[in-house]
């Protein structure tokens, strides 16, 4: 801010004042609230920062030289209109919270090339040097195509695939101009091309920015939100995503990740997570059905579960906490339009009818029945292992256009279809997969029957770190997670046979009182198995009347799995000794009371 630039230690947290100076005679420094600095892509130590002139410091700014003049207008801005007028000594001044004039307000440097570096001021100037500061030449933004005299320079990109080219980005506002400015030039700056096409008006181009791979795909942060072009700036759309409508000042790409991140005006920042998808996308893309696109690689890790296994724990609103990425494996589909049930589609076509002055009629007892009974169709993402054995259905979404889907790397849940939701209110899952390759399609279902969309696309799931201490492999943590999930669907589908078969004891007895003549040793036997199913009840899951008021119950199957589940849930280390112990526990309470 007005100029002030620190360097700090990472490692230790000091600070460091390395602002340029004015050497004796020399006019002060005129630094914009946003001054520019630049670390040359070339060289890490070499920076680059501007005031009304360019400075440059090989040692990460121990130490500045001047390599250029004033670059601005060098206006006195007290002598300047203000209201429509200028205005009296005796006004009532206050400059001090005010950004400064006639600064440089951008600066860039070609990383194709070293030493071609651009500069832009808040007073209409671009200026170019092609040999590092050496000698600058001058462009007037008031020559530029559709640009007035008065443009703010907001940002200048130089191509990070071309030499030659750069990118413009000015606005007039303080001029009551809010129309989007954003030129290109393929020849340093000597002819320039307006490139806003598909930007609305009266939406301010703040930044841009280029992706690093695919050198047509760029994005603009304007006054309303995030834009993308994939012909280089010859057609622009918005990026919305769930971002609201608000003034994006800063754009970049965290390129490790391949992330987004577009910075608000008073609303935070914004990460797009792995905006990859766009990079394979163009006009063909748009004339199919639906495209599943390759996701990348997926970080194979267990999540951190805090004290009170919420985001925040048990700590209050007061503490913010971001929304973390989702965890898995996050895939980017495109949908030509959203699969319709019947009503649906009656009801766009009365909509259609009314708009073109036509009656709407009862479309008939056939028509409505059928809507009525009608199953919605359903979009899923089916994955499979190496060797094709399906693995999970993840519903997605059935919405026209760009949608994401993310499988959490974990198989169907194998127990009992009644199992509801835990205390956490999470959907019952099964064990997470293992590290590899793996396979996803995008399927429909409308009436009953499937088809594939789009894929399959390949991608791997990967281990993120090794654990400290070294215990069983990943083949055998998946054998015995494999085990243990068998065992424990097993034992779990035992309640709801058991509360079935009470319920028909129920239904039995309900019969026998209506009977007109009883039946000997009816009610004896039904005693009987009422007895034996409490006790296999209990064999499998304690003793419901002690655990209930925290009494030391019997131990039991669901001990035993309980103990092993919770062991290997949240861990690559694999099962213990112990934990294999639990296991032949269960099995071996468990078959005598499944056999009964």
């Amino acid at each position: 801010q007005q100029g002030n630039l620190t360097r700090i230690d990472r490692r230790t947290g000091e600070t460091v004042y390395i602002q340029p100076q004015a050497g004796p005679g020399e006019p002060p420094e005129r630094y914009n609230w946003d001054a520019p600095i630049l670390v040359s892509p070339h060289k890490p130590s070499r920076l680059y920062f501007a005031s009304q002139r360019v400075w440059k410091s090989e040692d990460r700014g121990d130490s500045w030289t001047a390599i250029s003049g004033d670059l601005t207008r060098n206006e006195e801005r007290f002598a300047m209109p203000i209201m429509g007028d200028t205005q009296s000594w005796d006004s009532p001044w206050d400059m001090y919270a005010m950004s400064n004039y006639n600064s440089i307000t951008s600066l860039a440097e070609s990383p194709i090339k070293a030493g071609l570096l651009y500069a832009g001021s808040d007073d209409g100037q671009i200026h170019i040097s092609q040999d590092d500061g050496g000698s600058w030449r001058t462009v007037n933004v008031g020559s530029l195509p559709g640009v007035p005299d008065t443009a703010f320079v907001n940002d200048i990109r130089a191509d990070l695939h071309d030499e030659d080219t750069v990118y413009l980005a000015l606005d007039n506002h303080k001029y009551g101009d809010f129309t989007p400015y954003l030129l290109v030039s393929k020849n340093r700056g000597r002819s320039w091309k307006m490139i806003t096409d598909g930007i609305p008006d009266k939406h301010l181009v703040w930044r841009l920015v280029q992706d690093h791979e695919r050198a047509s795909l760029m994005f603009a942060a304007t006054e309303f939100g995030v834009y993308a072009t994939l012909d280089s700036g010859d057609s622009w759309h918005k990026l919305s995503g769930g971002m609201p409508t608000i003034s994006i000042r800063d754009i970049q790409i965290q390129r490790r990740e391949n992330d987004l991140v577009a910075a608000s005006f008073g609303r935070g920042f914004f990460v797009l997570d792995d905006y990859t998808a766009l990079r394979s996308m163009d006009a063909d893309t748009f004339e199919q059905e639906a495209v599943l696109f390759e996701p990348r690689d997926a970080h194979w890790y267990f999540q951190k579960r805090p004290l009170g296994y919420r985001p925040k724990g048990s700590q209050g609103d007061s503490l913010y906490v971001a929304e973390n990425p989702p965890f898995g494996s996050v895939f980017t589909y495109y949908l030509a339009d959203s699969f319709k049930t019947q009503k649906q589609l009656r009801q766009a076509a009365e909509k259609k009818a009314k708009k073109a002055g036509k009656s709407v009629t009862f479309p008939g007892w056939d028509a409505v029945t059928a809507e009525e009974r009608e199953t919605k169709p359903k979009v899923e993402l089916v994955v499979s292992d190496e060797s094709g054995r399906l693995l999970r259905r993840v519903a997605a979404s059935n919405s026209k256009g760009l949608n994401r889907v993310a499988w959490d790397l974990r198989r169907s849940y194998l127990g009992p279809v009644q199992t509801g939701k835990n205390w956490r209110g999470d959907p019952p899952s099964g064990f997470m997969v293992v590290p590899g390759t793996y396979s996803a399609e995008l399927v429909v279902t409308e009436a009953g029957e499937q088809r594939r969309l789009a894929g399959p696309v390949s991608f791997k799931v990967n281990q993120l770190r090794e654990g400290s201490l070294t215990g069983s492999s990943l083949a055998e943590m998946e054998a015995f997670n494999n085990e243990l999930s068998e065992l424990y669907g097993q034992s779990q589908a035992a309640r709801y046979a058991i509360k079935a078969a009470r319920k028909e004891l129920t239904n039995l007895e309900t019969m026998m009182s209506r009977m007109q003549t009883s039946v000997p040793g009816a009610g004896t036997k039904i005693a009987a198995i009422k007895a034996a199913l409490f006790d296999i009840e209990e064999t499998i899951f304690g003793n419901s009347m002690q655990e209930g008021i925290g009494g030391y119950g019997p131990t039991s199957v669901t001990t035993w799995l309980g103990h092993a589940m919770r062991g290997v849930s949240n861990s690559s280390y694999g099962p213990t000794p112990s934990h294999r112990q639990s296991v032949e526990y269960a099995r071996g309470a468990f078959e005598p009371a499944k056999d009964r």
